[in-house]
């Protein structure tokens, strides 16, 4: 079944080279215009404070109100922080360094892999709502706690239902083992390379990713008496959510809005590929990433006066 897909793929290709040419151009774009100055930073930056061992000094700033509300550490914190604020997939990443450096347990990496791993507001604010035609005060307000507001309560409910703790119970920082913090120089080094690494993945799952989209687009029009444009639109959404949205605009917005939380097959193969070096299931991320899918469907559909 595998080396049929694989030989349909490579005999696509070379039938329709300019369309594949076209969409793997659209994933390169999309990844050098939008996702590098969004992430790499961003990637870098966490890289050097989790080797400097300065997360939970970072955290404090936020510490103060997510700590007494999720019952979790400074370092549980910083994850929350990367995963809402920074955008997909920063939150597994974030997870899986800290997993790995034993700075995290493996429920509290499980708990935060669950909720954590978010669109960034930066591109869902300046991109997304624009491009799907969400401009006024009240449809953003909305879609920001779709967005938002969701996966912080779904990880609370997680946080006292299957991940709790023990009554009395507090995990306190004091338990952590203490990673040696490493010379600057080679934390800034370490650092650049994991993060030109994880930009790279990402991109490389971009390109590929958009390049499948030539399967739907020839073998879908073929099913006529079924086929309608909604059809093509909501694959490009399912296959890689940015190329989607650029593709769907104003046309379908309540399905791009919903396909959000999980982000498609594409960021699927990113997170999978973050934690990949460690025993996180993804399986169990999935399961979670389609419940808040679900949810966000139902608070979509009972808004849908308001905002559509």
């Amino acid at each position: 079944m595998k080396l049929f897909l694989f030989f349909m793929l490579f005999l696509l290709i070379l039938l329709y080279p300019s369309m594949s040419v076209r969409f793997a151009a659209t994933g390169l774009n999309l990844w050098f215009e939008c996702m590098v100055p969004a992430l790499l930073p961003f990637m870098i930056l966490s890289g050097i404070m989790i080797r400097q061992n300065l997360t939970e000094r970072f955290a404090k700033v936020l510490s103060p109100v997510l700590r007494p509300i999720y019952r979790l550490n400074n370092n549980c914190v910083y994850c929350i922080i990367l995963g809402f604020f920074c955008g997909f997939p920063m939150g597994a990443k974030t997870v899986a360094e800290l997993y790995e450096r034993k700075q995290l347990s493996k429920k509290e990496a499980s708990l935060l892999l669950s909720f954590c791993n978010n669109i960034g507001p930066v591109y869902f604010l300046n991109f997304l709502l624009p491009t799907i035609g969400m401009n006024r005060p009240l449809q953003t307000f909305l879609c920001l706690f779709g967005m938002y507001g969701i996966p912080l309560c779904y990880g609370l409910f997680l946080r006292y239902s299957s991940f709790c703790l023990p009554a009395g119970s507090f995990p306190r920082n004091e338990n952590r083992v203490s990673s040696p913090t490493e010379p600057f120089f080679k934390s800034l080094d370490d650092a650049m390379q994991s993060g030109i690494a994880g930009i790279t993945t990402l991109g490389g799952y971009m390109i590929f990713f958009n390049l499948l989209n030539l399967v739907p687009h020839i073998l879908l029009p073929l099913l006529k008496p079924v086929y309608n444009e909604k059809m093509l639109l909501f694959s490009h959404c399912l296959m890689e959510i940015t190329s989607g949205v650029s593709y769907c605009g104003m046309r379908m917005p309540f399905m791009v809005l919903v396909l959000l939380p999980i982000g498609g097959l594409s960021c699927i193969a990113q997170t999978a590929s973050m934690i990949k070096n460690t025993d996180l299931s993804l399986g169990r991320y999935l399961v979670h990433k389609l419940v808040q899918t679900l949810l966000t469907y139902f608070y979509y559909y009972f808004l849908r006066f308001l905002l559509f």
